[in-house]
């Protein structure tokens, strides 16, 4: 497994100590989210949109409609920039200067190229595993019509960068500060609620066992 580049757009300059250059941890914040926010510059101004995502090798895929104008830009090869966040808490300093968020985060630029039509399903069937694991075994194929409706976007993972501040402390030795003042953590964690029915469901029909999967996968994560 290679080390990630250090390039204009990948090297960390603010705290580049929290910097990861190993390629498993950037899989490691990909392969724990579910989504990510996506930047593209459409006529002159930036524009940001939270898609779902799924790593495939050194890769990460994204969908949409293909009637919309922000993703045929992308397939056009305007260059975006994917950014996935993990916040792990809250860091309580003793001013508000030192006080931060402990979190992981990976961001990832280049060029996006729209997936072929003989892998579009195969593709598809990937973002499903990654964000509703065992889901497609419960419901009907997806269609023709569905199929060419929607936009599957394959992003490399040639230019990333991780930061990982995980280890930074809410005080040190020796700084001066007041210590009746309380300083520490807060953690935080993404869960999962009780699965709710729809409505229309017919009475009695029974939670599958991919939803519950799915929680259990974000208790186990605590992230998404």
């Amino acid at each position: 497994m290679t080390e990630l580049p250090l390039t204009s757009l990948t090297r960390v300059r603010r705290g580049a100590r929290h910097q990861r250059t190993d390629r498993a941890a950037l899989y490691d914040v990909l392969d724990g989210a579910l989504s990510g926010t996506l930047a593209v510059v459409r006529d002159d101004r930036p524009i940001v949109l939270p898609v779902g995502i799924a790593r495939d090798d050194d890769s990460v895929l994204f969908h949409g409609s293909t009637g919309s104008d922000f993703f045929r830009r992308i397939a056009d090869g305007a260059p975006v920039c994917l950014t996935v966040t993990h916040l792990l808490g809250l860091k309580y300093a003793r001013s508000l200067f030192d006080s931060s968020m402990r979190y992981r985060c990976a961001v990832v630029h280049g060029t996006a190229a729209a997936v072929g039509a003989a892998e579009k399903e195969d593709a598809l069937s990937r973002l499903s595993e990654h964000l509703m694991p065992g889901r497609e075994a419960d419901v009907r194929p997806m269609t023709a019509r569905e199929i060419a409706a929607t936009m599957v976007l394959r992003l490399p993972l040639d230019q990333a960068s991780v930061k990982d501040n995980v280890g930074s402390l809410a005080e040190v030795d020796g700084d001066g500060e007041d210590r009746t003042v309380w300083a520490g953590m807060l953690p935080l964690r993404t869960v999962a609620g009780d699965p709710v029915t729809a409505p229309q469901t017919v009475s009695g029909t029974p939670v599958p066992e991919s939803v519950r999967r799915a929680a259990a996968r974000i208790a186990d994560l605590g992230t998404a």
